[in-house]
This record gives structure tokens, C-alpha cells and sequence, in this order.
């Protein structure tokens, strides 16, 4: 008879009962889809740190940022003669060029010796970051007037009086991808190349020091059509692919587009015997702390940064989602949480008071309290249990929902580069015949603010 009776009362108030459940199971949703986003982003944090300082990696040592000189712009300069001439006499232009940011700091070689002796530090290795910046261009044929000399015997001298070339116009591109110079014989203990694995051909390793061979990120790899055994153009060098690789991490992208021999990424871009970064591997987790603190005293101008000091400084979205999930996602939840227990109470409340009744009835009848009591709390129950029910299901279903969407954010700023002005071409004509002669000079304007690529990780809310 209980349950017969709680039936029917709970049917015969389907309003209060949907909306009590309704209510419960947004705000139960919320906690879970809130929950599950904010350890979908931590996940996100640490892949983020992974990717880019490898898997492993316990601090990184930096040199202290170089200051901008007046003229830190990348400049592409071409000579007479400097180009191939089509057909149709229009000239095509490329050069390519490999260099660090002008801004970055470097470690010399001592240095990374002085990181590797410091006690408690069981590996490190060096790390190049470089960007490849390819120009290519193709001017047309230039109009230009010739004019006749006009010579002064016995000097054997000419001056033309020949007018300036047209300029005939053009069309200009530049292209870059980023290139990471990392030590073969580090492997996958610690650095970059620990976070990432060998989906065709090979890995770097101690035999190709000083070689042009090359390692290239599998997305890149498919957007250029390059494969192993092709080659590619780093900085006017022709480099051989030995090996395509992707992120360790499924949700995660690689470091760089091309990894090449420190040495040889070194010689290439002209650095001399520097690295960008050092990445170490501490001897155990308890001896990290003295060993940032002897590496800080070792190299007082460089930065040594741990796992704790890179997560609390990444920037961009993802420590926007961070900051918005764990802030305004959470209040929500606990303030629709609130709200449809108070709907709860109220709607249980008034309904005792309109039932008034009833109940004298029921104990007309021969009920006691207790048993109206237990009546009462029973269809309370079993609303938050439906409610309960239906809130676990959303929830699930938004982690799905957020999971099949996989939205992407980036777990730091991504400068780029910015292009400055660029300075046109000159002609001059040169005497004797008086015929018109003429050579293109590019002076490319500065190509500036070469940065951090952005470290993009898609986002996914785990159901546990």
C-alpha cells in the first residue's frame, strides 16, 4: 500500500515533481561537466609542459633575455644577377634563412658543461629553437628607357643619361616553420625528443652529429608533402628526412616542425656553440628544489625554472578556461545546486500545508505520524532520486559531447612575427653605349618578433 499510495501521490504532482527533478539534475550536471572540465584542464596543463620540455623533464635552464639592438629585422638581400630569369624575362627570387629570435638568450657550451657537473643532476641536454624563414618572389620585366652617352675622350670613361627603371611589379611570399636543434645522443631521457615517437623511418641518433639529416612533425610532414627519404630546405642547406614524429600524447602537438643535430642546426643558422635552452632531469624528485637552487647560484643570469614555476607562468586560453571553469563554473554549480534544494524544501513544504487534509484523513484512517512523516519523505526521495538519475545522464553526456568536440586551446602566447617595411629595387644606367643596364637590389624590411609558437592542446573531460 506504501508504495501504491507513493505512486499516485507522485503522479497526481507531475509539476512539482519535473521541476524538482529538473532542477537537481542541471545543478548535479553542472558539478560533473565543471568537475570533469577542470581536470580536463589540468591534463591539458601538464601535456602542454610535456610536449614542449619533454617527458621527464624536472627544470630548464634559459639565458637571460638579449637586449634589441637597432637593427634586429631579417633582411633578404639580392644581388645583380641574383635571381633566375624566366622566359618571359621576368626574374624569380628565393633565399631561405635560418635564425634564432633576436631577443632570446643563449647558453654557451660552458655553461651547459657547468649544468651537467652540478651534483643531484642525473641528465640534461641542450636545445636549439630556430625559425626557417623562406622568401621567394618573382619580379616582371622591368620597363626602362635607354638613352644615348655621351663620352669624354682620353678618360675611356662613359656617363649614361639613360632614364630610371620601371619598376614592373611583382609577387612576394614568405613561409616559416620552426626548427628545433637537439643533441642525438639525449634519446629519450629527457629534452623534447622524450615527448615525441618515430610513426615512420627513424630517430636521431650519435652518428649524426654534424649531418643534414632531419626529423620532421607528421601534421607538417603531411601539409608540405615530405616524407622519409625526401628533403627539405633549412637555411639554404638541403636536408635529408630520416624520420616522421608525432606527440607521445594523443592530444597534444610536437615541439617543433623539423628537428635537426644540434651541431648541425647551430652551424646552419650561424649561432655558434649555443643553446637556447637546457632541459634537466634531477637525480630524484626530493633533490629537485637543491638543484634549482645550485644551478640559480651557478649561472646567476640565467632563469632555472621547475615543472611548478613553467605551470603557474602559462599563458594564454588555457589559463583562461582555468581561471573560468574553476571560478565562475563552480559558483554556478553550487549556486544551482542551492537553488533547487531551496525549490525542494519549498515545494515539500507547501505541499504539507495544502495537504493538511489529507493527512488528517490518513489518520482518520489509522495512520500515525511516523508513517505520514516516512509518506512525505519518501516522495521527497524519490523526486531527488529522479532528479539525481537525470543529472548523472547530462553529465555524461556533456563530458561526451565535450569530448567529441575536442575543442583546442593553446597553453601559451604565440607572438609570431610581425613584417616590417620592405625597400624596393634600383636600376641605374651605365655608359660607354649608352644602353640601359640595370640590377635589383632587395633591402627586405625587418621581419620581427619571432616567438614562442603557440602550444596547442585539445581539451578532453575524463569521465572519472
Amino acid at each position: 500500500m506504501y508504495g501504491t499510495y507513493l505512486r499516485r501521490e507522485l503522479a497526481g504532482r507531475k509539476k512539482q515533481t519535473v521541476i524538482v527533478a529538473v532542477g537537481l539534475a542541471i545543478a548535479i550536471a553542472l558539478v560533473i561537466v565543471v568537475n570533469a572540465l577542470s581536470a580536463g584542464v589540468r591534463d591539458a596543463q601538464t601535456q602542454a609542459l610535456a610536449r614542449v620540455y619533454g617527458v621527464g623533464t624536472d627544470l630548464t635552464v634559459t639565458g637571460a633575455p638579449a637586449q634589441r639592438g637597432s637593427d634586429t629585422g631579417q633582411r633578404f638581400d639580392f644581388g645583380a644577377g641574383g635571381g633566375a630569369a624566366a622566359s618571359d624575362g621576368s626574374t624569380t627570387l628565393k633565399t631561405s634563412v635560418l635564425r634564432a629570435s633576436p631577443a632570446r638568450g643563449t647558453i654557451d657550451a660552458a655553461g651547459v658543461k657547468t649544468i651537467a657537473g652540478t651534483g643531484n643532476v642525473a641528465a640534461s641536454t641542450g636545445a636549439l629553437s630556430l625559425t626557417n624563414l623562406t622568401f621567394d618572389g618573382q619580379i616582371a620585366q622591368q620597363g626602362a628607357q635607354g638613352g644615348t652617352g655621351t663620352g669624354q675622350s682620353g678618360t675611356g670613361e662613359g656617363q649614361g643619361t639613360g632614364e630610371r627603371p620601371r619598376f614592373g611589379g611583382g609577387k612576394f611570399g614568405l613561409n616559416s616553420f620552426s626548427v628545433l636543434g637537439v643533441d642525438p645522443s639525449a634519446g629519450a631521457v629527457v629534452g623534447p625528443l622524450s615527448s615525441v615517437k618515430v610513426s615512420s623511418g627513424r630517430a636521431l641518433d650519435a652518428a649524426d652529429a654534424g649531418q643534414l639529416v632531419a626529423l620532421a612533425d607528421s601534421t607538417y610532414a603531411t601539409s608540405k608533402s615530405l616524407s622519409v627519404g625526401g628533403t627539405i630546405d633549412v637555411g639554404g642547406s638541403t636536408v635529408k628526412i630520416v624520420g616522421i614524429v608525432t606527440s607521445s600524447s594523443d592530444s597534444a602537438d610536437t615541439a617543433a616542425n623539423v628537428y635537426l643535430p644540434l651541431d648541425t642546426a647551430q652551424k646552419i643558422a650561424g649561432t655558434g656553440d649555443v643553446v637556447s635552452t637546457v632541459y634537466v632531469k634531477a637525480a630524484s624528485a626530493s633533490d629537485i628544489a637543491s638543484v634549482q637552487t645550485a644551478l640559480a647560484k651557478a649561472l646567476p643570469t640565467a632563469t632555472v625554472s621547475s615543472q611548478a614555476d613553467l605551470a603557474s607562468t602559462v599563458s594564454g586560453s588555457l589559463a583562461s578556461a582555468a581561471g573560468m571553469i574553476e571560478g565562475l563554473g563552480t559558483w554556478l554549480s553550487l549556486i544551482v545546486l542551492a537553488v533547487a534544494v531551496l525549490l525542494a524544501v519549498l515545494f515539500t513544504l507547501s505541499g504539507v500545508a495544502r495537504r493538511t487534509r489529507e493527512f488528517g484523513t490518513l489518520k482518520a484512517i489509522g495512520w500515525s505520524n511516523g508513517r505520514i512523516v516516512r509518506q512525505v519523505a519518501g516522495e521527497s526521495l524519490v523526486q531527488g532520486l529522479i532528479g539525481g538519475a537525470a543529472g548523472l545522464a547530462l553529465g555524461l553526456l556533456g563530458i561526451l559531447a565535450v569530448n567529441l568536440v575536442r575543442p583546442t586551446i593553446s597553453g601559451a602566447s604565440a607572438s609570431g612575427f610581425t613584417r616590417g617595411g620592405g625597400a624596393g629595387g634600383a636600376g641605374a644606367g651605365q655608359a660607354g653605349a649608352g644602353a640601359a643596364g640595370g640590377a635589383f637590389q632587395g633591402g627586405g624590411g625587418g621581419f620581427r618578433g619571432l616567438g614562442e609558437s603557440a602550444q596547442a592542446v585539445v581539451l578532453h573531460a575524463p569521465r572519472s
